[in-house]
């Protein structure tokens, strides 16, 4: 009688245990794909923002330099060359 019950209390414990992991797990998992969903929401608003600046600046008939590692090109709007 006392080792069934003995080895009940180990299994609940365990029972428990495991669950307790799963729900952790789940939960964590969870935010994780939240964060990454408010990053790629964010970088989406990054280069928006930029080509909006970009273009801003292009229309008032001003060069607008661009950068790329080691390479700079100078963009001005089409309008503006007439």
């Amino acid at each position: 009688m006392k080792k069934t019950l003995i080895i009940i209390i180990i299994l609940a414990i365990l029972l428990i245990s495991a669950i307790s992991y799963i729900i952790i797990d789940k939960y964590q998992e969870k935010k994780q794909k939240e964060q990454a969903e408010i990053y790629q929401q964010g970088t989406q608003d990054g280069y928006e923002q930029a080509i909006i600046q970009i273009i801003q600046q292009a229309v008032t008939c001003q060069q607008v330099p661009l950068r790329i590692e080691n390479q700079t090109i100078n963009i001005i709007a089409v309008d503006c060359l007439q």
